[in-house]
């Protein structure tokens, strides 16, 4: 299962908005406002979003300034999310999150429109900064 955020312009170079999303204690900002929990360890956070189960996120590997790659730390849950970032200019950039999970059918249909809004409300956040 595969969900394509929206792509939005950040007013930050694309040095400055990889730097940020490399530390992960800035991730408790772009999260929805029905978190419950964030706590990072190391290369890795867990947050908890009301009515959902606590999900541990590892950054798993970056290609500097363009991509960050986080995945989930349970294999009961085996998805990964990209963020993608692109250049437009000194003093600004462009991000897309990607989510790429492999559920089953059942699970795909049960978690696409909460991923999706909760992709869409990172997205939005991501914008605000």
């Amino acid at each position: 299962m595969n969900i394509e955020g929206n792509k939005t312009v950040v007013a930050k170079s694309q040095k400055e908005m990889f730097e940020f999303l490399t530390d992960l204690k800035n991730f408790e900002q772009l999260m929805p406002e029905s978190i419950q929990k964030f706590e990072v360890d190391g290369d890795s956070f867990i947050f908890g979003l009301k009515g959902m189960p606590e999900i541990r996120l590892v950054l798993k590997n970056s290609t500097e300034y363009s991509n960050i790659k986080l995945g989930a730390a349970s294999s009961k849950l085996d998805f990964d999310l990209d963020a993608n970032i692109y250049e437009i200019d000194d003093s600004s950039c462009e991000v897309q999150l990607d989510f790429n999970g492999k559920f089953n059918k059942m699970m795909a249909m049960m978690v696409k429109k909460p991923l999706t809004s909760f992709i869409d409300t990172l997205t939005n956040n991501i914008k605000e900064l």
